[in-house]
């Protein structure tokens, strides 16, 4: 077998990496941006490499991955089943597999207080051809993953970037994945396999927030197209109220505009979430009986105050979208035509707050076909899945 420490220019889909204990970790904001935050929920958020995948050619019949995790749980509720590497030949899911070991993080959701548990390095296998192909190993959405090395019964190739447009997503745990059935499963990724575009995802958990630092971030990623699923962290964060929102992401669109005037840019309002279509933040998490939940523990009487609900949220970014009818790259989305009250019906949201597996699969195929497909604000960047 020959080993292959994991390099900067195996990895697609990061934006940075800094050395681990024994090989590399991912982060998906620069390292500009991580200078300027101080919430560590964000710190966790971009570091757990949701759309980040090992690029290689090889003709290699057996390949293994070594990595080291960590896993980040709640007190009182069980952990979140193990995060999965999804394995693509050729552009084609092949085959998902899981790892064992490494750190687990507990936070007491009642005091703050976090416990942390060491673990070693697991190492993950996959069966490959045998001839020359392009292999992607996508790495988990949910668990911060420290990358070590690859072992190959044959010698492997990076692959430079390129080729096919790009498509940035920014957004919340929900662009990030929180409950797809596997990396290359969350409704962006599914998006673009199904356009034919490079994913840059950006989805943060919780942290979607019109910080300053991100958007300079975006605005300095050479993407083709660029989509931003914005408000439920707003609201469920209850961050700020009406009068700071509607300029706050007039000044994020106006940052990422300063350097990319003409991409286009399309504005994602939130899916539907009942509570907090009319409920303002902050929300929640509960654990009732091991299960996981979320509430929103706002007072909807204080909407007329200026607190946000989603169904505000949608009032404010359309006022944005048509204030600038002077771009004619910028296009909104209402997140309902991803995820609305007929789906919430069929696929309810398991923990309130977060779509599951086959809603991820409806919002992806939805997404390709509303903004990738004719007359979509990314017509003409598709090259097919």
């Amino acid at each position: 077998m020959i080993t292959t420490p994991v390099r900067p220019d195996l990895l697609h889909g990061a934006l940075d990496t800094v050395p681990g204990r024994a090989g590399l970790l991912p982060q998906r904001l620069p390292g500009a941006a991580r200078a300027r935050n101080t919430d560590p929920q964000l710190a966790g958020a971009q570091s757990q490499p949701s759309g980040v995948r090992v690029v290689f050619r090889t003709a290699a019949r057996t390949v293994e991955l070594a990595t080291l995790r960590t896993r980040i749980g709640l007190v009182g509720a069980p952990l979140r089943p193990d995060g999965s590497y999804d394995l693509h030949i050729d552009g084609r899911p092949v085959a998902r597999a899981v790892t064992t070991g490494g750190t687990v993080l507990m936070t007491d959701p009642a005091t703050g207080e976090s416990t942390t548990t060491d673990g070693g390095p697991g190492t993950v296998a996959f069966t490959l051809p045998g001839h020359d192909v392009l292999v992607e190993i996508w790495l988990p959405h949910n668990e911060i993953t420290e990358v070590i090395a690859l072992r190959t019964d044959a010698p492997v190739v990076a692959v430079a970037p390129g080729g096919r447009p790009v498509w940035l997503c920014h957004g919340s745990s929900i662009s990030q994945g929180s409950n797809a059935a596997g990396p290359s499963a969350t409704w962006p990724a599914l998006a673009a396999r199904a356009a034919g575009v490079d994913l840059v995802n950006m989805g943060f958990s919780g942290s979607a927030l019109l910080d300053p630092f991100v958007a300079r971030a975006i605005r300095d990623v050479p993407a083709d197209a660029i989509a931003l699923e914005l408000g439920i962290n707003v609201v469920n964060a209850d961050l700020m109220r009406r009068r700071a929102f509607g300029p706050a992401v007039h000044g994020f669109l106006d940052t990422i505009r300063d350097a990319r005037p003409d991409v286009p840019l399309l504005v994602v309002s939130p899916v539907l979430c009942p509570i907090h279509e009319h409920t303002p933040g902050p929300g929640a998490p509960e654990v009732v009986d091991g299960v996981l939940r979320f509430r929103a523990t706002g007072d909807p009487a204080q909407v007329a105050a200026g607190t946000l609900t989603l169904s505000v949220v949608r009032e404010e970014l359309a006022a944005v979208v048509a204030a600038r009818s002077d771009d004619p790259a910028l296009a909104l989305l209402d997140g309902r035509e991803l995820y609305g009250e007929a789906d919430h019906a069929e696929l309810p949201l398991p923990d309130r707050l977060h779509p599951c597996p086959s809603a991820h699969e409806r919002m992806g195929e939805r997404f390709a076909r509303l903004a990738f497909g004719p007359g979509g604000p990314f017509d003409g960047l598709a090259v097919g899945g």
